[in-house]
């Protein structure tokens, strides 16, 4: 695929960037032949390979769930910079 002066000047434009004239030049060639590198995957033979939605093939290892009793809020507030009761106080973020 052969990209124009105008299709990088279009591309530029959309992207709200300033391209010079030599620059355009330079990126209609490189996009150019970048595209007709990625062209050439057209003619590979993918008949036989399952599609992927990753590439990363792994195996998550969980540990199971084990509904355990909560040990209150004395244990869970302990740490707490401040508390009200048996709440967090935290700032004021809206006013």
């Amino acid at each position: 695929m052969k990209i124009t002066k105008d299709d990088v000047e279009y591309i530029a434009h959309l992207s709200r960037l300033e391209v010079d004239d030599a620059l355009t030049e330079k990126f209609a060639d490189q996009i150019s032949r970048t595209l007709k590198y990625i062209d050439k995957l057209k003619d590979v033979d993918v008949s036989g390979v399952l599609p992927a939605s990753n590439i990363v093939f792994t195996t998550n290892v969980l540990r199971e769930d084990v509904e355990k009793e909560s040990p209150g809020p004395e244990v869970t507030l302990s740490n707490a910079p401040e508390r009200d009761d048996d709440f967090y106080t935290v700032p004021r973020v809206v006013g």
